[in-house]
């Protein structure tokens, strides 16, 4: 599934620069080194964090985007960053397992 894809089901983009990548996983987390030593690279990233270390994080990771849950969104700094790094973010208000399960069945 293509990352613009997910907006047809429930979750909002903040950030798109790259919409065709594809999703071929998901890691759920929100320490941040765990994330840079257990994502893996194509993964979607599910978090709450929404700080400029995301922006670090998704980069390193190589995640295909970011799901902020919990209707978390991106101040203008942040996003500016992560559009200027080319990092996919997304938003829902689902919680994070919720957000999970759902990805999870269209994946």
């Amino acid at each position: 599934m293509k990352v613009s894809e997910l907006q047809e089901h429930g979750f909002t983009a903040l950030t798109l620069p790259d919409g065709d990548r594809e999703i071929v996983g998901a890691y759920m987390g929100d320490l941040l080194s765990w994330v840079m030593g257990r994502a893996r690279a194509d993964a979607a990233w599910i978090t709450i964090m929404s700080n400029q270390n995301v922006a670090a994080v998704a980069v390193l990771a190589d995640v295909s985007c970011v799901i902020l849950t919990e209707g978390v969104t991106l101040d203008e700094n942040v996003k500016g960053l992560a559009e200027a790094k080319g990092i996919n973010v997304l938003t829902t208000a689902l919680p994070s397992y919720e957000a999970a399960v759902r990805l999870s069945e269209l994946i």
